[in-house]
């Protein structure tokens, strides 16, 4: 099994292009997959009425203003784009319109992330379903009966599809990762599912990759003293480094199964740490052996395997035995 491993970017940029561009950088020394943006179009999926989710700052009156200062042109958008093919790591995005969608495929982008918000939008799914690209499904905010709704729409529309498992709350606790919904998202939909994090920990994703995730989405930030939205539940790149290397480790376990019915490749190995049977004490000839008896000892093939030890309790010693000596089939009748 392999894991996509997905840095979202996000609101991190402040919308200065340069940043972004700095963010790409930073993040194709990780070793992710891919970087997520967010092609925000303030005319087109907001307005002045739109509340703020976190009232980070007093710089925006409405948060139609701070979506406004997110945009990029579609100029800077390519460059962007250009930058991620140039180091050789995916450029993803998730859009909040159809005029963002219509933006995002004159990019050229190969595959939409649909953001927790959005999962019930069927009017941009509808639109993202007809550029025929794969798409990425966050159910962070949505009930079963909700996602089937939507599940339904895009299997109506033959898209190529996956699910993540998340949590709308930053940063997310542990008691709200909800790491049981993966197994429960693979068994109820049969597609391909992940993990978005907010928890801004390492482990979190670590454990989603352990427990079947296939794609793992995390939020990356310069530094935890950054301005922002998300940077309570963001990783730093220090962090995303880590990050990687664990689950690579995982995903090398997965491709590469243990087989417990073959252990032949410890037999030198059982010899030296498993055990033969001795005695505890001096015992004489004639004495009949009993548990309190017996020790014991390494290495194994000594004498009588310790397994064996129900087999010789009542039995005759052939031999004068001295404390410590190691029991073999010739000191018993």
């Amino acid at each position: 099994m392999s894991i996509k491993l997905i840095a979202e970017i996000g609101q991190a940029h402040n919308g200065s292009l340069q940043k972004a561009h700095d963010y790409i950088e930073a993040i194709a020394t990780t070793g992710v997959d891919a970087i997520k943006f967010q092609t925000h179009i303030a005319e087109a999926e907001s307005s002045i009425y739109e509340p703020f989710r976190v009232k980070f700052t007093d710089k925006y009156a409405t948060r139609f203003d701070y979506w406004k200062a997110m945009e990029f042109s579609l100029k800077e958008w390519k460059s962007l784009k250009k930058h991620c093919d140039d180091v050789g790591i995916e450029f993803i995005s998730s859009p909040f319109s159809n005029a963002a969608v219509d933006l995002l495929e004159e990019v050229r982008v190969n595959c939409y992330k649909i953001g927790s918000g959005e999962v019930n939008n069927f009017l941009l799914l509808e639109r993202i379903a007809q550029t025929g690209k794969p798409i990425i499904l966050s159910s962070g905010m949505s009930s079963y009966q909700e996602l089937d709704e939507t599940v339904n729409f895009l299997k109506l529309k033959e898209a190529d599809f996956s699910i993540l498992q998340c949590t709308t709350a930053y940063p997310t606790q542990p008691e709200q990762y909800g790491l049981n919904v993966i197994h429960e998202l693979k068994s109820r939909y049969n597609v391909p599912v992940g993990f978005s994090d907010h928890s801004a920990k390492i482990e979190t994703c670590v454990a989603a990759a352990a427990l079947g995730a296939e794609i793992l989405e995390f939020h990356a930030v310069f530094s935890k003293n950054e301005f922002g939205p998300d940077v309570t539940s963001s990783l730093t790149i220090k962090e995303i480094k880590i990050l990687a290397q664990q689950v690579r480790n995982i995903e090398k376990a997965f491709k590469h199964p243990v087989d417990k019915f073959d252990n032949s490749k410890f037999v030198e190995l059982k010899s030296i740490f498993e055990k033969s049977l001795a005695v505890n004490k001096d015992l004489s000839k004639g004495h009949i052996l009993t548990f309190s008896d017996l020790e014991a000892k390494k290495p194994a093939n000594k004498g009588i395997p310790v397994s064996k030890f129900k087999e010789i309790i009542g039995k005759q010693l052939t031999r004068e035995v001295k404390q410590w000596d190691f029991l073999t089939s010739g000191d018993i009748k």
